[in-house]
């Protein structure tokens, strides 16, 4: 009498003892103590990535035409995700947060590399942190969604994975989705490795950009303008002019990602019709040279898009308060 085939112990199926074996796919088929500490960690990390938001958005982002709304729609949609995470453990919606987290670090690399919407990110360290913690709630989420639960994982090692990947091939993706995607923990890890190192790559070629050079030949030509009721100082292009509280008449305190949030305005300062005052001149950090009006370096903002908009008036960012430089009358 030949005896019995024992199961394999690397199917998942009861071994020589009767106890089951571990799942090769570890992570991914995590038990319901595991699949909370998931559900917690995922709306923990989503929560983090909208409170960084909400203070940027706060402190700024707010004033930036179309950007603004975003973020705060960013704000909102991440504090609702995370909720609904933790509340309900629902693999859709983990599978929801997940792109979300993926789809905000994809609008803050396109922000680096080509712009959005007419505004162009620079590297500053509140974008880092949220890029990376954004990573790590994709990998969190992602591994809630691709999880499957006690009964489907009982019903995955009945069926086995060719079942399921012919499931998938016959378009019944809610009951493969539903039992466990197959190769789903390999490839989650190689899209949140990937996003890192793309990340990385774009961090390192954004930088903080330096003061613009000189225009007009080395010429920064003054002019005025009426904006909400007000004669301001503007450039020859007809942008806002700001001073920052912090400065002295001798010292810029807006340096490093402040100046790419708020360029300097450089060069040999040179007078347009109806402006009055005081025109000099400051040495930066760097080495350039910085217009000053009435003893006040000043500033553009790359919020403002276009000639006649004062969005940085009255900020309170990068240290300090900003307001747009007004001409005497």
């Amino acid at each position: 009498m030949k005896p019995l085939p024992r199961p394999s112990v690397r199917s998942g199926r009861a071994g020589p003892t009767g106890r089951q074996a571990p799942s090769p796919r570890g992570w991914l088929t995590a038990r319901p103590a595991g699949r909370l500490t998931l559900r917690a960690a995922g709306a923990g990390l989503l929560a983090a990535t909208g409170a960084i938001h909400l203070d940027l958005y706060l402190t700024g982002y707010r004033s930036i035409p179309t950007i603004g709304w975003m973020f705060l729609l960013q704000v909102i949609t991440a504090f609702g995700l995370a909720a609904a995470v933790l509340a309900t453990g629902s693999r859709l919606i983990a599978a929801a947060g997940a792109g979300f987290a993926l789809a905000t670090l994809g609008g803050y690399l396109l922000s680096m590399w080509v712009g959005l919407f007419g505004f162009k990110e620079i590297r500053t360290t509140a974008g880092i942190v949220a890029g990376i913690i954004e990573v790590a709630a994709f990998a969190v989420l992602a591994a809630l969604a691709a999880a499957p639960g006690a009964a489907a994982r009982q019903a995955r090692r009945a069926i086995g994975d060719s079942q399921l990947l012919a499931w998938f091939r016959d378009g019944r993706l809610v009951a493969w989705f539903q039992a466990g995607i197959p190769g789903a923990g390999r490839a989650v890890a190689g899209v949140s490795i990937a996003a890192l190192v793309v990340l990385g790559i774009a961090v390192a070629q954004a930088g903080s950009p330096a003061p613009p050079p000189p225009v007009s030949g080395g010429r920064a030509i003054l002019k005025t303008a009426t904006i909400g009721g007000v004669t301001v100082l503007t450039t020859a292009r007809g942008f806002t002019l700001y001073w920052f509280a912090p400065d002295t008449p001798a010292r810029s305190a807006c340096v490093g990602a402040c100046a790419g949030y708020w360029p300097p305005l450089t060069g040999t300062p040179s007078a347009g019709p109806g402006v009055t005052g005081k025109l000099g001149t400051i040495k930066r950090s760097d080495g350039s040279t910085q217009v000053t009006y009435n003893g006040h370096p000043l500033y553009t903002y790359v919020g403002d898009t276009a000639p006649g908009q004062a969005f940085g008036n009255n900020l309170n960012l990068n240290g300090g308060p900003w307001h747009e430089m007004a001409v005497p009358g």
